[in-house]
């Protein structure tokens, strides 16, 4: 739901949230609608599951819920949850419940931000509304902070929201008053993950996300030596406002690294120079979507802190498995997954083929984990020779990987269409675009011009060679040399995935096997088996698959 301003003061509307799921798991996202500012609610999922998981599985919790007039006991409740960390949590809780909590709570609060921070504005007659609202969000999103604040409630003076409202009007009178936040400053603290997840939710996309990014990096080194660093500014004056100067400066320095090797992919590809209003305004987006998004609002030291304290915090990085649809050249969810259980079914059709003394080294080394020295110790022969047929061995199921894969049929194709319709804008999450963009900034300077013209900028050839002062033949002889290029290390990245999705392809089918057998044994109440009697179990299991 989203709302226009309001005619008495200009300060836009603050849309009713109309019951607790919404109360308990919405943030404030402040939008431009029409170049007016409007503000909207915005869903967290995580929040909405969680209190659905409550409402479920906590009667107490139930009964709270389903009244709308109780969010202030609803709060109440996670205040309980998030201090009594010595309590036990059920097989049914979330391990992080009460970073969850304090989330759950800030959720709630924003309501207090807004109004307090409004009510400030009429009473000061000043225009500093929104960061007022800043400056109230970023209390109530450092959980640390909302923990000294909540320990301090004294249920019997006030009630909860009375209090809470209270405490943000006097911290924005006090922060404003000696001037200790500046939207300029947030810009400046936050990490590059950090804006870049505030740019995704606030609804800019790539390649704008990579120029942003980009511009804010010199943005930040001339901002910090014009006026953080500057000689006549006051140590713990508020950062003020850059001036035109330092938008001109950072935009040439934009433009003198835009072209380096070292530069996103995103950036080189961008033939148009930058301007300072062009910096400026992107540094605009930046305040506005960092000002709107409360996980980008989250210091980075709180959450370091709550780490050292016990919480558990939600990992940004996720590091992509190997996975066989990765290989493929299909985009076509359905027969990425018959490829996959294709090479699932001859992988293991490979397997049995093998000879049993091949099949015992591979069972030992990727299931048991038993490295070279081990195994040659065991079996009484040369480390060289285990060597010799674990190559064998796996050479053998590479073969048969590639006969089905087949990346010399696809690989040319696929570079060619890559290079026509995603050059300008990689999904770098993709295993694929990302080896083509790494190799694109290893080829020598010509090559990457000629693809960045023709691709990037897309002129013809003729202007190309005109441009450059070299024949047509020329010009097609470097497009060819750069695609080749390209196509060389995308097939050897592929092998490597290829070796990679076996290798733990390997380890997976013989741990499974092990777990199996296994598994029997551990239910029985014997003691523990040893390795020796383990090996001889799955070796018999084994055994008995091939009759």
């Amino acid at each position: 739901m989203v709302l226009n301003f309001t005619k008495i003061d200009s300060i836009p509307v603050l849309p009713k949230r109309q019951n607790n799921l919404n109360k308990f798991s919405t943030y404030i996202m402040l939008t431009n609608q029409n170049n007016q500012l409007v503000l909207q609610w915005k869903h967290q999922p995580s929040l909405q599951r969680n209190l659905k998981l409550y409402e479920e599985k906590h009667d107490y919790f139930s009964n709270l819920f389903c009244h709308q007039g109780k969010g202030i006991d609803v709060a109440n409740f996670w205040r309980k949850v998030a201090f009594d960390e010595s309590q036990l949590i059920a097989d049914w809780e979330p391990s992080n419940k009460i970073q969850l909590a304090y989330e759950h709570l800030a959720s709630y609060f924003e309501e207090k931000c807004y109004w307090a921070a409004k009510d400030l504005c009429k009473e000061r007659n000043a225009n500093s509304w929104e960061e007022y609202l800043c400056i109230a969000r970023l209390l109530i999103y450092n959980p640390l902070k909302l923990k000294e604040i909540l320990v301090k409630y004294n249920s019997q003076s006030a009630n909860l929201d009375t209090y809470i409202t209270n405490i943000l009007t006097n911290h924005i009178k006090f922060s404003a008053e000696v001037n200790r936040f500046s939207r300029w400053r947030l810009l400046y603290k936050k990490s590059e993950k950090e804006l870049k997840e505030a740019l995704k939710v606030f609804g800019i996309i790539e390649p704008e996300i990579s120029l942003i990014i980009f511009a804010r990096k010199y943005f930040k080194q001339v901002y910090l030596i014009n006026k953080v660093k500057n000689p006549t500014r006051t140590i713990g004056k508020k950062w003020i406002a850059p001036d035109e100067e330092d938008f001109e400066k950072s935009a040439q320095c934009y433009n003198a690294e835009k072209v380096l090797p070292t530069a996103p992919h995103e950036v080189f590809t961008n033939s148009t120079k930058v301007t300072a209003k062009q910096i400026q305004d992107w540094m605009e987006i930046c305040i506005k979507a960092l000002e709107s998004y409360p996980m980008s609002i989250l210091p980075k030291f709180s959450l370091d802190a709550l780490q050292l304290d016990g919480f558990e915090v939600k990992s940004e990085l996720q590091v992509p498995e190997i996975e066989w649809e990765k290989i493929s050249s299909t985009e076509d969810t359905r027969e990425q997954g018959f490829l996959a259980n294709q090479a699932n079914s001859i992988l293991s059709e490979q397997l049995q083929s093998m000879k049993l003394d091949d099949r015992k080294i591979l069972l030992l080394y990727y299931g048991f984990g038993l490295n070279q020295k081990q195994l040659a110790d065991r079996l009484e022969m040369n480390q060289s020779t285990i060597s010799r047929y674990l190559t064998k061995s796996t050479i053998k199921l590479l073969e048969a990987i590639a006969r089905i894969s087949q990346p010399q049929q696809w690989v040319k194709q696929y570079i060619r269409r890559w290079l026509e319709s995603e050059y300008h804008a990689p999904v770098h999450s993709d295993l694929i675009q990302a080896a083509l963009v790494s190799a694109i900034k290893k080829l020598v300077n010509e090559e990457r011009e000629i693809l960045q013209l023709y691709y990037g900028e897309q002129i013809d050839e003729i202007k190309i060679a005109s441009q450059l002062g070299i024949s047509l033949n020329e010009i097609a002889t470097r497009i060819t040399r750069a695609r080749n290029i390209l196509q060389e290390k995308l097939m050897q990245e592929v092998n490597i995935w290829i070796k990679e999705y076996l290798e733990k392809w390997l380890g997976n089918y013989y741990k499974s096997i092990i777990k199996l057998v296994l598994k029997n044994e551990d239910k029985s109440g014997k003691k523990e088996l040893k390795l020796e009697e383990k090996i001889f179990l799955v070796e018999i299991y084994i055994q008995n698959q091939l009759y």
